[in-house]
């Protein structure tokens, strides 16, 4: 019988799809910060790899692959922007803070404070978003079970 693997020998794609396949759509709960930066820089390289695709066709003159590359581009930004709002949602709820900080993201300079709440230690404990997803005696007593 296969065991299910646990959160602290995650590694940066299985913390990819469990945001990505898990929680696509899910706004409630907790993520730890391994789960969204994990995402966000899976992300940034593959948005990296598809724009080097469509600069590559633009120098070359290959209007074909630069316009592929701006379609790949288009595609995996739509694809990923609900589970990138839904992570990120879950990151603010780690750290005690309502989604609705999000739309601080529209102000310039003071956006910088997302980085910040990101970046800090989530909540220890359950706190009003749900149970401390740090919490490896409950992770251990599920798995026993």
């Amino acid at each position: 019988m296969e065991s299910k693997k646990q959160e602290r020998d995650f590694t940066m794609i299985d913390w990819y799809k469990k945001a990505l396949v898990e929680n696509y759509a899910n706004f409630n709960g907790r993520a730890r910060r391994s789960e969204y930066w994990n995402f966000t820089l899976v992300n940034v390289f593959v948005i990296i790899a598809l724009y080097v695709i469509m600069i590559l066709g633009a120098i070359a003159d290959i209007p074909v692959l630069a316009g592929i590359g701006g379609i790949l581009v288009m595609i995996f930004a739509l694809g990923t922007f609900i589970p990138h709002l839904a992570v990120a949602v879950r990151r603010l709820h780690d750290t005690g803070k309502s989604g609705a900080f999000l739309l601080l993201g529209f102000v310039p300079f003071v956006s910088l404070i997302l980085l910040v709440f990101y970046a800090t230690e989530g909540d220890k404990n359950t706190n009003q978003y749900g149970e401390d997803p740090k919490d490896f005696s409950r992770e251990t007593l599920m798995t026993a079970v």
